[in-house]
């Protein structure tokens, strides 16, 4: 067995077992695993073509054009996986002259230089697209490791085709067999071999971290409004009072309540409850600051954290929050549904924990309602210890 003969062998089978490896996790619905796993399936036919009709013109021929169509398609997975658009119509005609040319000089005018010169360009093209994609589209936040390594892979991939388009090009070495077992046939292949099983390995990388995203969103966000569930407000909570604390900068917290929620539920039913939680959750998200920091720390109960923000200036937010809410048109189940917020406002002091500042704020909530709901209560004045009167008017968006 020559040594081209036996790199496409090992070709063949890391393609199955890709196919194996990406096909199990299709219950996972990971946009473009299909596509990846198609890729490997085709590309594991091309190499079972080629193995066993390796002197057949028509068959070499067709495992080509399967071979630009199983790359179009793994570039295509890539795409579908960073929710981008579909593969570029100049794509598609790319597709379609190189099979025009694969005919023409397998046929009318045999060469197989020009032959490896057509879709070593194109595998080239593909690669380097794959490589900008997954630099370009890394998620922000995420582990970066699986993202370098398969740019690094198809980035490699890439110059491989490239150098050996260039050098068959420029008739720098030339084939009379796609199996010859010529030293520069020899290291193409074998570069070829090494990357294709790399870049599947890095296509399960991504499908896994894509994976614990989700699964770390569950642990951290709330599914039905879709901001921070208890226990991520509490752990982000406590990072910005340390981070607070050392630049002794202000921090302010409000408790913010829906009023009269159980009456919702049982009035108008389960669902425009929910639809309620999640119509004020999206009202408040919009008008926040970005670094303001929203969480559902209860069945109907919201915190908000307002970083470099004192008591007069949280108090005036929380209050803008407020009627913004009590004038808001609600969507849904709970459109018929009209929504207020009662809330308690305290800023943190320098010996305070997390939990003293929520309790003075819990507080202040129960004062609102007992004065009437639809209002927000600084802590102390539940006490008589504040006096200084909260600004009611809708504020002009910002």
């Amino acid at each position: 067995m020559s040594i081209p003969t036996a790199l496409i062998g090992i070709a063949s089978l890391s393609c199955l077992m890709s196919v194996a490896v990406l096909g199990s996790l299709f219950h996972a619905q990971i946009p473009g695993i299909r596509h990846w796993c198609l890729a490997s399936g085709v590309l594991a036919a091309v190499t079972a073509l080629l193995l066993l009709f390796q002197r057949s013109p028509s068959i070499i021929l067709g495992a080509s054009a399967l071979l630009v169509v199983a790359s179009l398609s793994a570039l295509q997975g890539f795409r579908r996986f960073f929710h981008l658009r579909a593969s570029l119509s100049g794509e598609y005609l790319a597709v379609g002259a190189i099979l025009a040319g694969l005919v023409y000089w397998t046929y009318l005018s045999p060469d197989i230089d020009a032959r490896v010169v057509i879709i070593s360009a194109f595998l080239g093209y593909v690669r380097f697209v794959i490589a900008w994609l997954v630099q370009r589209h890394r998620p922000a936040g995420r582990p970066r490791y699986g993202y370098y390594f398969v740019s690094g892979v198809a980035l490699l991939g890439a110059f491989v085709h490239v150098i050996r388009c260039a050098v068959y090009g420029l008739g720098l070495a030339h084939e009379t067999d796609f199996l010859e077992a010529t030293p520069v046939n020899v290291a193409f292949l074998g570069m070829a071999t090494l990357t294709l099983p790399c870049l599947s390995v890095g296509m399960v990388m991504l499908a896994h971290d894509r994976l614990a995203q989700r699964m770390e969103r569950l642990a951290t966000i709330d599914d039905l409004t879709g901001v921070f569930g208890r226990r991520a407000f509490i752990a982000r909570a406590e990072a910005l009072l340390g981070s607070a604390k050392g630049a002794k900068s202000p921090l302010s917290i409000a408790l913010l309540d829906i009023d009269n929620f159980k009456s919702i539920n049982d009035r108008h039913g389960h669902a425009a409850g929910d639809q309620a939680l999640a119509n004020v959750a999206a009202t408040i998200s919009r008008e926040i600051r970005q670094a303001d920091v929203l969480g559902r720390v209860g069945g109907e109960e919201f915190a908000l954290l307002l970083p470099r923000t004192g008591k007069e200036d949280a108090l005036r937010l929380v209050d803008r929050l407020r009627a913004i809410v009590a004038s808001a048109v609600s969507e849904g189940p709970a459109a018929c549904v009209a929504c207020t917020l009662s809330a308690g406002v305290d800023e943190f002091r320098a010996c305070d924990t997390l939990a003293s500042a929520m309790a003075r704020a819990d507080a202040a909530l129960y004062a609102a309602k007992a004065k009437g709901r639809n209002c927000v209560v600084p802590a102390g004045a539940e006490q008589g210890k504040w006096i200084e009167p909260v600004e009611t008017a809708v504020l002009n968006r910002r």
